[in-house]
Parts: C-alpha cells; structure tokens; sequence
C-alpha cells in the first residue's frame, strides 16, 4: 500500500460564484477531509488562488487533480509537498488587558514566540501570529494557562520553491 503525505494543492481560477461549493464536493464524495482551505485573491486581476491541505497517497492526489481540471473550469491545478513549499498560517489571540501589564510571563511569551501585540485597550489586548502549525499549537498552550477570550486561525498558505509555469499561463489569461 502506497505512503500517505501531506500535500498543498494550488488551484487557479477565475472569480466565479458556486466554485466552493464545487471544488470542496469533489473532496467530499471521496470522503476525503481537507486539513484546511483557504481561498485569496493571486498576483492577477479577476484570478483567486486555492489553497488546500489534505493528507493522502501521491497515487490519489494524481487522481483527485485530474478530476478537478476535468469537473471545474480552472486554469490550473497543481499539488505540492511539504519539501516543494514554503507555507506559513496565522493565529490571533485575545486576553484581557491586566494579564499584558500584570503578568511579565506573558510579555515573555510574546517576545519569544516572536508574536505581535496588534491592539491595547482596557478590557482586552490582541496577539497576532504567523508562523507553522506547530509554531502556533505551542503558543496557544502557553496561551491557555491565562485564559484566552478568543481564538481564531487561518489555513495554509503558500508559495512553491522552484518557479512554476503557472506565472507564464496567468499572463496569458490577463492578456
């Protein structure tokens, strides 16, 4: 039996209403769960770029991209390795404001995790995040021990390493 990975999926295509709900039904009728999704506009005009993880054989994953081309109207649709990307997500925290002047843990916290403190006011402070998965899971266990009001985290996004010929066919699409 073929080795599960952990692939990146890039999707291109034009801004058209009903896409989610397409794109993600191919996942869903393979019963596959998608680690995340994150949907953002890309280096062209009127062109969304996808971004979707999902762990699965090479085998599959060939498969699954060859029915996305087939079934929605893409300009292309690539998958990635973990090795082939550079990805990062991003996680905002918020924590009432006496534990940011109270607690000098927290402020080390923050200076360590390499986080940002994005807004102050009395009731609560807000903390922004980028970084990997894991990154991110630590800082909201060190996080918890003081109470987090909330918490919210993106998906993955990401770049590919090498160059790819995606750049070439979206000049064309723009043209």
């Amino acid at each position: 039996m073929s080795e599960t990975k952990l692939y990146t999926v890039s999707i291109y295509t034009e801004n058209n209403i009903g896409l989610l709900n397409r794109i993600s039904a191919i996942f869903q009728r393979r019963h596959l769960n998608l680690e995340s999704i994150n949907i953002s506009a890309s280096e062209i005009e009127n062109v969304s770029k996808w971004t979707i993880v999902l762990e699965l054989t090479e085998e599959r994953m060939k498969k699954i991209i060859g029915q996305i081309e087939k079934q929605i109207d893409v300009i292309k649709a690539y998958y990635h390795t973990e090795e082939e990307t550079i990805y990062q997500e991003s996680c905002m925290f918020k924590l009432r404001s006496n534990l940011l002047f109270d607690e000098r843990q927290i402020q080390n916290i923050i200076k360590e995790s390499n986080a940002r403190i994005v807004t102050v006011n009395r009731e609560f402070f807000v903390i922004e995040k980028s970084g990997r998965k894991e990154e991110l899971e630590l800082l909201h266990r060190e996080l918890s021990v003081f109470g987090i009001m909330q918490f919210t985290r993106s998906g993955r996004i990401a770049v590919t390493k090498d160059e790819m010929k995606i750049s070439k066919m979206l000049e064309a699409f723009q043209h």
